[in-house]
């Protein structure tokens, strides 16, 4: 790699961490904005993918309202749920609007394959606005604004990430799915997987949560796990329309998609995680 791709990749790269946490710690207005803007960029980025590269012709714009619907009416639910009819009124209806919208508007385009515009269409919101939309489940886990797990979703995956790569680098040899990433090595998960826990036992020791060591190490665990998964599945998507990265809307580090694979599935893994041990509490 060039001297000034490196630096490239690292100030954006900083530029990028600097936003997301900022964001998530600021308050629950920031968090909503910044990760309302990744949803939309991640939401346009796919289905600029599945038009350019899988030849689909979608609504690009009509899917990404949809999109920000969903995820707005999240926020408004969480945030308004003890009015209901009125939480419904704003957060649910707008978005079967959308729905219905798509599937009519089909009737008018004069595609010659409606049904896989409508199916990629929802795949997008079921793949990516969804998952991002219940990051407010985790973020008011509590009934007020939490920042404390979405932050440590964020930090395991890094972590995670970087020790994975190092590890794959230096003693790699076992593919963990050549199929999908002929690069990945279960050295590497498994290295990555050592340091995410050991992350999650300093998270539990500085945190004020009710978590155990026992569960932030689980929580590690499932962070690790479904954010693999996610990676792969992204990769899966690339592989099959033949893209090494999702777009380059990150100077050096690739597309959106490429940075968020791993929340993806990380965020309604640990969503459902949370609920459980609220129910065991």
């Amino acid at each position: 790699m060039k001297l000034p791709n490196i630096v490239t990749r690292i100030l954006s790269g900083f530029v990028f961490i600097v936003i997301l946490i900022g964001g998530i710690i600021l308050n629950q207005y920031t968090f909503a904005v910044v990760f309302g803007l990744v949803t939309g960029l991640c939401i346009w980025e796919f289905y600029g993918l599945m038009e350019n590269k899988a030849g689909v012709s979608l609504s690009k714009g009509q899917n990404l309202a949809g999109a920000l619907l969903l995820y707005g009416g999240g926020y408004l639910y969480v945030t308004w749920g003890s009015l209901i009819q009125l939480s419904i009124l704003i957060c649910i209806i707008p978005y079967l609007i959308y729905l219905l919208s798509l599937f009519i508007s089909e009737l008018y385009m004069k595609r010659t394959d409606p049904l896989k515009s409508l199916a990629y269409s929802l795949f997008g919101q079921l793949y990516i606005a969804l998952p991002f939309t219940s990051a407010f489940y985790i973020a008011f886990i509590n009934s007020s604004y939490t920042p404390l797990f979405m932050l440590a979703v964020l930090i395991i995956i890094w972590v995670n990430d970087t020790f994975a790569y190092l590890t794959g680098m230096s003693i790699g040899k076992h593919r963990l799915f050549e199929r999908i990433s002929p690069k990945k090595s279960w050295e590497g998960f498994i290295g990555g997987c050592i340091a995410a826990i050991i992350a999650s036992i300093i998270i539990s020791h500085y945190s004020s949560s009710s978590l155990t060591i026992a569960q932030w190490i689980g929580f590690a665990l499932i962070v690790v796990i479904f954010g693999t998964w996610g990676d792969l599945f992204e990769s899966m998507i690339k592989r099959t329309i033949g893209v090494k990265d999702s777009g380059n809307m990150i100077p050096g580090h690739g597309g959106a998609l490429d940075r968020f694979d791993s929340t993806i599935f990380a965020i309604p893994a640990i969503g459902i995680y949370l609920a459980i041990l609220t129910q065991l509490n």
